[in-house]
């Protein structure tokens, strides 16, 4: 099988959200991380001529959130993030900056790890990648792992967040790039897609790990 994955970089710092099909004639989609205006992914959804059958949460930052609720309520379709940062998602419009405005939503799914997900035709396993966010969750499917802000091409997620922790990061990107093999497709929570191993050759912030 191979997934089909569109991006949109949505909401107000262009956070990257991903439309994934188990094929362009797939009648569901998987929505991770949509970030912007709901009623604009709707669009695309029905130019696609997919229906959305879940929406995953990486994580809990309000960036990457702020289209949850009412894509939710305007497609019916369940919401999976991590137990650990649902209060994040239910308390939204207390956490976005001055100008932003939010809905907060309860998820309907709560997720640990370590699970498989069989969604949409997807078959998505997800992976507790900690260091950005304390809860932070990964998603991989058929050689493609949306990162969320744990790996960025070129760079990898801040530290100096409530809950972030440098060497946790390093040990979560030390289990992906031994865990999956070099051709990986990253796909981020910001900036456009990479490869595992472009990542571990030549991104600044992976030295730890070429000097293991």
């Amino acid at each position: 099988m191979s997934i089909v994955v569109d991006r949109y970089e949505l909401g107000p710092i262009g956070t990257n959200c991903y439309v994934v099909r188990a094929s362009t004639a797939a009648s569901e989609a998987v929505v991770i991380d949509p970030s912007g205006d709901a009623s604009e992914l709707r669009i695309e959804l029905a130019r696609l001529g997919t229906a959305c059958a879940a929406i995953l949460i990486t994580h809990g930052h309000w960036d990457h959130l702020l289209g949850v609720a009412e894509l939710a309520e305007g497609t019916g379709a369940s919401v999976y993030m991590a137990e650990d940062e649902q209060a994040l998602l239910e308390n939204l419009p207390d956490l976005v900056p001055a100008g932003v405005t939010a809905r907060g939503r309860t998820a309907d799914v709560l997720l640990q790890g370590d699970e498989t997900l069989e969604v949409a035709g997807l078959q998505l396993e997800t992976l507790r990648v900690p260091g950005h966010s304390p809860g932070h969750l990964a998603f991989y499917s058929d050689g493609c792992l949306f990162s969320g802000d744990v790996l960025f091409a070129g760079s990898v997620g801040r530290t100096d967040l409530p809950g972030a922790d440098w060497d946790t990061l390093v040990e979560t990107l030390r289990m992906l790039t031994e865990r999956f093999p070099p051709e990986t497709v990253v796909y981020s929570g910001h900036g456009p897609p990479t490869t595992l191993g472009a990542e571990l050759a030549s991104n600044p912030f992976l030295t730890p790990l070429r000097a293991s």
